[in-house]
């Protein structure tokens, strides 16, 4: 599977490796304490860094305000290509939904400035604050 392993070679992942090689975290160090932290479950559970990952097993993580739940396709140790990163986890339909429906409140929340006041009206503001 284009340098995806799921094979004897590669059947047994630690969590933290396999989160960086997912490219959910940018280093292994920070998967590692993400899950020292709480931030990551694997099969509704807090684990260690050194917990063994196997296919069709559920993790749930969290990346600032985002909340994801992962279900494990393939297994790697070694980070490669982003598309080929997207073959080692599947969202699950309610984790899709749960972060797209965080990302239109957000924006919808935005609250978008007007124009620049010109010089007339930065005048007329401040006769009404006093100065």
């Amino acid at each position: 599977m284009n340098g995806v392993q799921s094979n004897k070679n590669c059947e047994k992942v630690r969590l933290d490796k396999w989160l960086w090689a997912a490219r959910c975290y940018k280093t292994r160090a920070l998967a590692a304490q993400a899950i020292r932290g709480g931030l990551v479950q694997y099969n509704g559970q807090r684990v260690k860094p050194s917990q063994n990952v196997s296919i069709g097993s559920e993790v749930w993580l969290r990346i600032g305000q985002t909340q994801r739940t992962l279900r494990v396709c393939a297994l790697a140790e070694q980070r490669k290509s982003a598309k080929i990163a997207a073959l080692l986890y599947q969202e699950t339909p309610e984790s899709v939904l749960s972060r797209q429906a965080t990302t239109m409140m957000f924006h919808a929340s935005k609250i978008i400035p007007g124009p620049k006041p010109n010089k007339r009206e930065r005048r007329q503001r401040q006769k009404l604050v006093g100065r």
